[in-house]
């Protein structure tokens, strides 16, 4: 779909941006374990007297991590009641957009509901517009155009140095943001996409796609017309026990972000280098890696490494892609992270869907929530 057809044009994801118990802790975890690199923050030091706010990148990739230092305003009680009632998760899912004015028009005039209005923050790097709709649960889109501004993050942030100077790059880009949504509310969320910010259709995945003996849920991913935002939309189906979908809803005390996919050109690297610093992992059996090169053919990894370091694997008619999840990154078990490697392939890995499944359930069980 071309910008001049596209009724909801978009650059890209802006930020992921977290409200978390404790943002300092927070910006050092993702700065060791994930390579990410401290570029900005806004606090006490800089004036903001409610908050603390580190911004971290990797390459095209932006985390912005708040936690309360004191709620004095609405907004510092709503993000004080999020952690308390949520635990550390995402708040809100930045789109950055050439027209915020044009988007959010669009948006409220197709049944989107507004929170800020088109607004200009300013400081003496430039100007930045924006504006924000909520969409499931408390997660809300931002809507940013910063192409007038050159400073490290927003109006009221100044530039940090790294809290450890970085290696290599672990990741580049954000692949994709899926949300977990009540029993029978993924059609209408995916529907909001359609309506409100004309994002179509990609994938679906419905009865025995992403099932087990044990566990199912639906999934359908909605995309802008670039296909540079992805939103996978999953709910849980009846089965025998508690799906993961389930699990998180319940954990999480409502609909939210389940997991963030992170776009690497080097998966081997970036799992051995987040491993060493003390990501966790899902297992994967060997009995997976027996019969995988029948299926997926070559791929850049070899199947032993693929094995040894438990990465999962898939191909569809455009290519293959390389997958892997961590588990849970905060003591409840909702908020995840997906790193993928894409060969061609825009697909989510649906042949792998029985395994990570049936991986998530070893440790639902674990945890005692089956």
């Amino acid at each position: 779909m071309s910008s001049q057809t596209d009724v909801f044009p978009v650059k890209g994801m802006d930020a992921i941006v977290f409200a978390v118990g404790n943002a300092k802790q927070a910006a050092h975890y993702y700065s060791t374990a994930f390579g990410m690199r401290l570029v900005a923050y806004s606090g006490p030091e800089t004036g903001e007297r409610e908050t603390a706010t580190y911004v971290l990148t990797s390459g095209g990739a932006r985390f912005v991590f708040t936690s309360v230092i004191k709620a004095s305003t609405e907004r510092g009680e709503f993000l004080d009641r999020h952690v308390a009632a949520h635990g550390d998760g995402v708040i809100d899912l930045a789109i950055e957009v050439p027209d915020v004015r044009h988007a959010y028009e669009y948006a409220v005039a197709h049944g989107a509901t507004g929170l800020e209005e088109p607004h200009e923050v300013k400081d003496e790097h430039g100007i930045v517009v924006l504006a924000s709709i909520a969409t499931y649960g408390e997660t809300r889109h931002t809507l940013v155009d910063r192409s007038g501004y050159d400073g490290p993050y927003l109006p009221g942030f100044v530039a940090r140095n790294p809290i450890v100077e970085p290696g290599a790059r672990f990741f580049q880009a954000v692949d994709h943001c899926v949300g977990n949504v009540e029993l029978g509310k993924m059609d209408e969320w995916v529907t909001f996409y359609n309506r409100v910010m004309g994002f179509t259709n990609m994938k679906e995945f419905v009865g025995d796609d992403i099932a087990t003996e044990y566990s199912a849920l639906m999934s359908k991913v909605v995309a802008d017309g670039t296909r540079k935002v992805k939103f996978p939309l999953n709910e849980p189906a009846i089965a025998k026990k508690k799906s993961q979908i389930d699990e998180y809803l319940e954990f999480y005390g409502g609909p939210g972000v389940q997991h963030i996919a992170l776009a690497t050109n080097d998966i081997v690297a970036t799992v051995r280098a987040m491993r060493a610093a003390g990501v966790e992992f899902l297992d994967t059996p060997d009995s997976y890696y027996d019969t995988l090169g029948e299926w997926v053919g070559e791929t850049r990894v070899p199947l032993d490494e693929l094995r040894e370091l438990k990465i999962l694997a898939d191909r569809d008619e455009d290519g293959y892609l390389l997958q892997i999840f961590t588990k849970p990154v905060q003591d409840r078990p909702t908020v995840f992270f997906e790193m993928i490697e894409r060969h061609g392939s825009m697909g989510f890995g649906k042949g792998n869907f029985k395994a990570l499944f049936e991986a998530i359930e070893r440790e639902q069980e674990r945890r005692g929530n089956l």
